[in-house]
């Protein structure tokens, strides 16, 4: 009898750590990332919303910004429809929109993996791309959100 109640405990326990540890992978931060020769540190989360809806096109010293995104489904494409209070559908049509009206040439990039966002920063100079921090890349500089780095309290890409 005792056995079966041990066996019981662990496997709650287990399950327990399991729905933890779950929790705690889907609440990491995703970093807003650009090339380390980018001068940008600090963006406004206002402006990171408008760079990732194409409403803001250019950096202050006047060089295009190349929003680059991740495929739908993964945890950076769920916080940059997040980020920008739109479903999938809503992404997809706002941009068919712009490009439509002539706003833009086509959607952001989308690329299938963290290294292929390291390349595209490396090809585009002004590109911004959102990464989980903890796949973050020697090359790929981490800039701040209104004055917040990933990892603080209240850090808005979660």
């Amino acid at each position: 009898m005792q056995v079966k109640s041990i066996r019981t405990v662990l496997l709650l326990g287990l399950a327990v750590f399991s729905l933890v540890s779950r929790g705690t992978a889907q609440a990491e931060d995703i970093a807003v990332v650009v090339s380390s020769s980018n001068p940008a540190t600090n963006v406004t989360l206002g402006d990171l919303r408008k760079i990732f809806a194409g409403a803001k096109r250019s950096w202050p010293g006047g060089q295009p910004i190349n929003p680059i995104t991740r495929g739908s489904g993964c945890p950076e494409r769920l916080a940059l429809l997040k980020l920008l209070a739109m479903s999938e559908g809503e992404y997809k049509r706002h941009w068919t929109a712009q490009v439509f009206r002539g706003e833009a040439d086509a959607e952001p990039l989308v690329v299938p993996s963290v290294g292929m966002q390291k390349e595209a920063l490396s090809l585009f100079p002004g590109a911004i791309t959102l990464v989980n921090v903890r796949d973050v890349k020697p090359g790929m500089k981490i800039i701040k959100i209104d004055g917040q780095m990933p990892g603080v309290a209240g850090y808005p890409l979660r």
